[in-house]
């Protein structure tokens, strides 16, 4: 029985030994931090809603330039169905990058469309 508990701690006391010096070597090794990545480079460009050129991509959405300027309030249901039929059309991944190109472009987005495009992009980063 003694002789157990005595194997037990010695295994105990080396994996305690083992985990501090991993830790150790970890924390010696220099990090070189990006304050707007969370260590998945290409989920975070691709994921981000900040607009980072002014160069707009398009998603076979050019007719939606039409648009740019114009105030939600002042759209009628004909340019809410255009936003619509581009929105339901895009890929989940698209769904970012269409975001900022509509930033760039002056495009504003009927309000159900925003929180249904933002809810994807929400969805996106919790399964990354």
């Amino acid at each position: 029985m003694y002789l157990l508990l005595i194997l037990l701690l010695i295994f105990i006391l080396f994996a305690a030994i083992y985990i501090y010096k991993a830790n150790k070597k970890h924390k010696d090794k220099p990090t070189v931090v990006d304050d707007e990545c969370c260590g998945a480079h290409a989920v975070c460009e691709r994921d981000s809603l900040l607009a980072n050129s002014d160069k707009p991509i398009y998603y076979e959405d050019e007719e939606l330039d039409s648009l740019a300027g114009v105030a939600v309030q002042e759209m009628d249901d004909r340019d809410i169905k255009l936003i619509e039929d581009v929105f339901f059309t895009l890929k989940e991944e698209d769904v970012a990058g269409w975001l900022r190109s509509l930033q760039i472009r002056n495009i504003e987005l009927p309000e159900q469309i925003r929180d249904e495009a933002l809810l994807i992009i929400s969805e996106r980063r919790m399964g990354h």
